[in-house]
């Protein structure tokens, strides 16, 4: 079995980075509890006019029945009813699978 990495990425209104920050960052530590959960790293990055922000998360799992059990979990399913309303446009998520790695 392979790992599963993540890439997610999120661009709230302007109005609403405190939010979409505030609930990214509850999902921290729930999901660095989870078995099958290796990495969860939440990042952002400022843009030149220090308004638009965007939020990254870069997560990898021991593989896919791990990636499986995060997206049913509870606090998985809570920061999603709550974040898109919040978001510019939907959240940006790359699932890859390693092809050649160590």
């Amino acid at each position: 079995m392979s790992k599963v990495i993540v890439f997610a990425s999120f661009y709230p209104k302007i109005t609403k980075n405190k939010e979409v920050k505030d609930i990214i960052l509850s999902m921290v530590k729930p999901t660095r509890e989870e078995e099958g959960n290796e990495i969860y790293n939440f990042y952002e990055e400022k843009k030149d006019d220090g308004k638009n922000i965007s939020f990254h998360l870069f997560e990898v799992y021991k593989d896919s029945a791990a990636l499986d059990f995060h997206r049913n979990t509870s606090h998985y399913k809570n920061y999603r009813s709550k974040i898109v309303d919040l978001l510019d446009k939907p959240i940006e998520v790359k699932v890859l699978r390693s092809v050649d790695s160590i």
